[in-house]
């Protein structure tokens, strides 16, 4: 079992930055990737980046390519996405994402969530 509570969102102004939390704790974290997903009102849950509590490497969606920046700290058991240069189409909520792999056999749990609101 893993739990995971998102912090961080709020509103910005276009251009604007932040920077979403997610603290993870339970057995075995490190065999589980990381992921921030995003889902807009009418729109399905979309990936927007990943990495490894064990080796990083960083996956990134083409549409948050060169503006956001995911990382860990290990010591916390802590994801951050640090978003730069936001748009309103960036305007979602935003979701951590604990998954054993890639499969749709996974085993994976979801934070509640956090408001991102852009405005132009």
């Amino acid at each position: 079992q893993v739990q995971l509570v998102e912090s961080g969102g709020g509103l910005v102004q276009a251009g604007g930055s932040l920077r979403l939390s997610c603290a993870a704790s339970g057995r075995a974290l490190s065999a589980y990737l990381m992921g921030w997903f995003r889902q807009a009102p009418g729109m399905e849950r979309e990936f927007v980046a990943s990495i490894s509590w064990s080796s990083g490497s960083p996956r990134y969606a083409d549409s948050v390519k060169g503006r956001f920046t995911i990382s860990r700290d290990n010591g916390k058991n802590t994801v951050y996405l640090q978003m730069n240069n936001l748009q309103p189409a960036d305007t979602a909520v935003y979701y951590c994402k604990a998954f054993t792999s890639w499969s749709v056999e996974s085993t994976y749990y979801w934070g509640q969530g956090t408001q991102v609101t852009v405005s132009s």
